[in-house]
């Protein structure tokens, strides 16, 4: 991994961190649970996280957008939510 590849992953973290800040505050304890689920049981690939991350962000901003509650969204048993979102990748 190259200095540039390295500058580059951390753009787009940061740029994922500013998403995750701009969601409301249920959004965020959502996601930051879902996040810590996902790095215990994930998927073994950065690129699996980084896609499935953002994933759950493009949903929750439509989610917020319309109005919803997130657990409207994600439905009330989160960890089901999760491993819906996993049960196809190399965990």
């Amino acid at each position: 991994m190259s200095i540039r590849d390295i500058i580059e992953g951390k753009k787009e973290w940061r740029a994922h961190v500013a998403r995750i800040k701009a969601l409301p505050r249920d959004y965020q304890i959502v996601y930051k649970e879902i996040q810590k689920y996902l790095f215990k049981v994930g998927p073994v690939e950065l690129t699996d996280w980084m896609g499935g991350l953002s994933g759950i962000i493009d949903l929750f901003e439509e989610g917020a957008a319309l109005g919803k509650g997130v657990l409207e969204v994600t439905g009330s048993d989160v960890a089901a939510f999760c491993d819906d979102l996993i049960k196809n990748l190399k965990t």
